[in-house]
């Protein structure tokens, strides 16, 4: 995959580009044209959702001190606090299994006299499958998550691929020389 070119800030902070003035001015230009203006909004979904919300606020803040708090990313916003939050509903109702299951599992003598052996073991794996089954959705969900945050440079990674490289131009031996050094 291609790594995307980075933008007209970063590359004036480093000095060191391919790209003429003009086509950096230019560039500039069309950069300053793909931002709304405008803030992001909320979506009635995510303010409804107690946990949604929470992740909203706190992703609006964020986006705000990194200058990004625009309506054109105010859509891949909610739907990531929206899926945090099922995310964070499902981690709950695995736990919810999981617990039904160890008790079963401390119940067996007192299940298997009420009903049989064949029925308890049938409880038994239909609580594992729907353990499972709630763990391939959050799976899903997270890695939903991780593109998500991937684009919108929301993970460690991300974010360093946006900052420039600065050289200390202090230690530079050369520099020394020329100025007398």
């Amino acid at each position: 995959m291609a790594r995307p070119s980075k933008p007209v800030v970063v590359l004036e902070n480093e000095r060191k580009s391919h790209r003429t003035k003009a086509e950096l001015q230019k560039r500039k230009e069309e950069e300053a044209k793909l931002l709304s203006g405008m803030e992001m909004k909320e979506r009635k979904e995510v303010r409804e959702n107690k946990e949604a919300h929470k992740e909203f606020t706190r992703l609006k803040k964020l986006m705000k001190n990194i200058e990004k708090n625009d309506a054109l990313y105010e859509t891949v916003i909610n739907r990531y606090a929206m899926l945090l939050a099922e995310c964070m509903d499902f981690e709950e109702k695995r736990e919810s299994f999981y617990k039904d299951l160890q008790e079963l599992t401390e119940h067996m003598d007192e299940i298997v006299e009420e009903t049989s052996l064949a029925e308890y073991h049938k409880m038994k794996n239909t609580m594992q499958k729907n353990i499972l089954d709630i763990d391939r959705q959050v799976q899903a969900k997270r890695k939903m998550l991780l593109e998500i945050e991937k684009e919108n440079v929301m993970t460690i990674a991300a974010s360093l691929r946006s900052i420039p490289k600065n050289e200390d131009k202090a230690d530079d031996p050369l520099l020394k020389v020329l100025k007398g050094g």
